[in-house]
């Protein structure tokens, strides 16, 4: 519900955003007439207008609710893409939202820059130390900034029109932006849709009821390729959290550790359809432990993160993910191995495979065409000790 009046010189922002409900003003002498086509000029005016004028209160706004709601930076530049739209939408001019976007980001702390191609292209990026894949980066005076809107452009050979920083001075835009996504919103729960999950273990067949949101889906619509450490701690949200872990806790009642693992194995394998991802979204995409509930199809990245989740949850192991040039699967470290060992870093782990293979692979058991094939372990999950 959007509740608060604005004057007459102001423009009222209000959305619901996820948790609740956004509810903010601009002064309409911020709203800004800008040419489709930008220029170096053009973006150093807008800032010099935005900048003179009373554009606090928004900032504040913003700022407040992402500390109310403990908003990873990822989910609050979702939410200054919605108070950029309500602003200026993104049909009615591009150049115009995404100054806002930037503008907005600038101001709330984090190093966001702005940058014209030579044919008019401005692109939007910011900086960040960590290990991103599949979108491009830029290096600023030694520093790597991440481009935020290259989904825009997908299509545009950035090496063939290199872009041009525009140098503007933000005094405040100082921090580094994260893309680790370690909390999700507490939607609401009329929000949440139910799906039927099944699959047989020792003859016995499973039942599942899952509660998903399928707003999900729009949070990681643009999401990059994140290393595996930021990847695998994604987390489900709090209805679909409390609709399957306390279920598959309560199958495993009875099961000793190993065989408890083997189900989780076997669920993450065998509950889910198959497809490549090059076939499914033309390209190489890794969904959330969620979006891997939700989506009819997955692969091997989605089923090794989703079961590294299932059992750390219940059972807080420690893991490690191997790597190999066609295929990613998983290792668990128990007190004693099982199978074939893997030893990495004086540890000794035992293979779990997540995804289905033409084999009926058992703990310690890796399919027969990776046995001969190098591998990299990219990431290793050691538990704290509380």
């Amino acid at each position: 519900m959007c509740c608060l009046n604005a004057r007459a010189d102001e423009q009222r922002i209000c959305f619901e955003f996820y948790n609740g409900t956004f509810n903010s003003q601009i002064d309409k002498a911020l709203v800004l007439d800008m040419p489709a086509q930008l220029s170096p000029a053009s973006v150093k005016d807008f800032y010099k207008q935005l900048n003179a004028g009373n554009y606090q209160p928004v900032i504040d706004s913003l700022t407040a609710y992402k500390n109310r709601y403990e908003l990873n930076d990822w989910l609050y530049y979702q939410l200054i893409r919605k108070t950029a739209q309500q602003i200026s939408p993104k049909a009615d001019n591009y150049g115009r939202y995404t100054l806002y976007k930037w503008f907005l980001l600038a101001k709330s702390g984090y190093d966001a820059r702005l940058a014209l191609t030579g044919d008019k292209k401005i692109i939007f990026y910011v900086l960040n130390d960590e290990d991103i894949s599949d979108i491009p980066s830029f290096k600023v005076d030694g520093e790597k900034y991440m481009c935020l809107n290259y989904h825009d452009y997908a299509k545009a050979d950035i090496k063939q029109d290199p872009p041009v920083p525009v140098a503007v001075n933000i005094p405040e835009a100082k921090k580094a932006f994260s893309y680790k996504v370690t909390r999700m919103p507490n939607f609401k729960a009329g929000d949440y849709q139910e799906k039927e999950l099944q699959f047989t273990y020792h003859h016995k067949v499973y039942y599942f009821n899952i509660k998903l949101n399928p707003d999900v889906e729009t949070i990681f619509m643009n999401y990059p390729g994140v290393g595996f450490e930021s990847y695998f701690n994604i987390p489900l949200s709090k209805e679909t959290y409390s609709s399957l872990i306390p279920l598959l806790k309560q199958n495993l009642k009875g099961m000793n550790q190993k065989k408890g693992v083997d189900y989780l194995m076997h669920f993450t394998r065998y509950a889910f359809l198959y497809e490549d991802d090059a076939e499914n979204y033309g390209k190489e995409k890794r969904l959330s432990p969620e979006e891997t509930l939700f989506a009819k199809y997955s692969d091997c990245d989605d089923r090794a993160a989703l079961f590294f989740y299932l059992v750390k949850e219940i059972y807080n192991l420690p893991m490690i993910a191997l790597l190999y040039p066609t295929h990613i699967t998983m290792a668990v470290q128990f007190s004693k191995p099982v199978g074939s060992p893997i030893v990495y870093r004086g540890n000794t782990y035992s293979v779990c495979e997540p995804t289905p293979q033409r084999e009926d692979l058992h703990i310690g058991q890796l399919s027969a065409k990776l046995k001969n094939i190098p591998y990299e372990v990219v990431y290793q999950y050691v538990p704290q000790v509380k």
